[in-house]
């Protein structure tokens, strides 16, 4: 599923229009992203953590080309799920893959 499928899934439990989901959509990950930068984590009880990681500088290597390339350090995020959200998870029908 993709985030516009996701919109409109989220506009119909909620009875607003797909406009202000996506507008809530927007504003969430915007503020979860400044959240996260300022605090280095953000818990959402039961359903899980979002914790910054910061990625170091390393050597990786061109895949077409097989030159070497130095890769630079970055943040990125993690994401634990909570208690909850594993438990409501692992209590739907086992997928086949």
């Amino acid at each position: 599923m993709n985030k516009t499928e996701f919109t409109k899934k989220l506009a119909s439990r909620l009875s607003v229009s797909v406009k202000e989901a996506q507008r809530f959509m927007n504003v969430y990950e915007e503020t979860l992203g400044e959240v996260v930068l300022d605090e280095g984590y953000m818990v959402c009880q039961g359903f899980g953590t979002y914790t910054l990681w910061q990625q170091t500088e390393r050597m990786g290597r061109n895949p077409k080309t097989g030159v070497n390339v130095l890769i630079p350090a970055r943040n990125s995020i993690k994401f634990k799920p909570g208690k909850e959200l594993l438990e409501m998870l692992n209590r739907q029908k086992k997928v086949k893959w």
